[in-house]
């Protein structure tokens, strides 16, 4: 960091609309405010995001999460030293949302525009939290991505390995959906196991019989659905402990699938050295799967590092502190800045098969 910087950070990549204000300067990073406004309660009925409502309500809430920010970080747009936002990738309405009143604070305040790719702000995530050093390991695992990241510098990502079809996120969506959980499918899910019975139902762990860091998880879902479909041929419909034993049985699939791609991460020639093993994004906050991911990091005496809950989740916060990271090696964006719904992090490997909730998935 070449001087201390103060950053306004907008987030609006998928249904949380976000602000916040970070300081990075010589005593290391603070979060001064994070203001988050979900939007849960406007897509409940039709069981995930509408891509239109989301973008319509980031358009409504966007001011006031940004005046917000500024209140409890007990500042004001003259003590900003520049503008942060999600530039992509995302649901292209939300991202767009983001960027244009990005641009606008801009053109009105004079500060310096930083366009942020939203998997970067998870990615460095751990570096605002915890101070971690590159190089380190990151599992990026969310609703619309999953992806092994090498990360050497604030702008320097290279792919070890993700999924080719679904994210884990997605998959907990849409099997809550089948089985009659509610959404967000991830906690429902995970509640639902504690009541399960993790070996009655023994679906496929995609992948394993393959060399290599890739994963897959529509297969996973698939097998889930059969098995659905069977129990309510036979019975009429499905009890709640059909539910649980269901939940219990994708969960710990899921679970073997992210540990042992995560072994064979840590074991890779590029990851020699790594010290820092570190999960981000929305999944990471299941309890088993991170006390799995931990349990790998540990044997191969890496510490592990996983954010609060607050900071794996989409927020603003994250978008503020990677741009004050980048912006010791890359110049402000103009007001030429465009929404991209899709925007790899490594720039040498060509993008992973497959679309979710924020686009590719690397």
């Amino acid at each position: 960091m070449s001087h201390p910087r103060t950053i306004l950070g907008l987030e609006s990549s998928c249904d949380d609309t976000a602000a916040a204000v970070v300081r990075v300067d010589e005593q290391g990073a603070r979060v001064l405010s994070s203001v988050v406004l979900g939007q849960a309660q406007l897509h409940a009925a039709y069981g995930g995001v509408v891509p239109e409502i989301a973008a319509r309500a980031h358009a409504e809430k966007l001011d006031i999460c940004v005046e917000q920010a500024l209140t409890k970080a007990q500042t004001t747009f003259s003590r900003i030293d520049g503008i942060a936002v999600t530039a992509g990738p995302g649901l292209i309405g939300g991202v767009l949302s983001g960027v244009m009143c990005a641009k606008g604070l801009a053109a009105a305040t004079g500060k310096p525009l930083y366009g942020v790719n939203h998997l970067a702000g998870h990615a460095l995530t751990p570096r605002l939290t915890d101070g971690v050093a590159y190089p380190y390991l990151m599992l990026l695992v969310s609703g619309g991505h999953c992806q092994f990241l090498l990360v050497s510098g604030p702008d320097a990502f290279s792919r070890l390995g993700g999924t080719i079809d679904d994210a884990p996120g997605e998959a907990f969506d849409k099997i809550a959906r089948l089985i009659g959980l509610p959404q967000p499918g991830g906690p429902a899910i995970e509640g639902a196991a504690q009541g399960g019975d993790p070996e009655r139902f023994v679906f496929p762990r995609p992948l394993l019989d393959r060399a290599g860091c890739d994963m897959s998880f529509s297969g996973l879902k698939t097998a889930v659905l059969r098995t659905r479909d069977s129990l309510i041929a036979d019975r009429g419909g499905l009890t709640r402990q059909d539910q649980a034993d269901l939940a219990a049985g994708f969960q710990a699939a899921v679970v073997d699938v992210l540990a042992e791609k995560s072994r064979r991460a840590l074991s890779a020639p590029e990851a020699a050295g790594v010290r820092s093993f570190c999960v981000a994004g929305g999944v990471a906050a299941n309890q088993a799967i991170g006390s799995a991911l931990e349990t790998v990091s540990d044997a191969f005496g890496a510490s592990f590092v996983a954010p609060p809950l607050a900071l794996c989740t989409d927020n603003a916060a994250m978008i503020a502190f990677a741009a004050a990271e980048q912006a010791g090696t890359r110049a402000p964006d103009g007001m030429t800045l465009a929404a991209r719904p899709r925007w790899p992090l490594d720039r040498v490997q060509a993008p992973m098969l497959g679309s979710g909730k924020k686009g590719a998935k690397a």
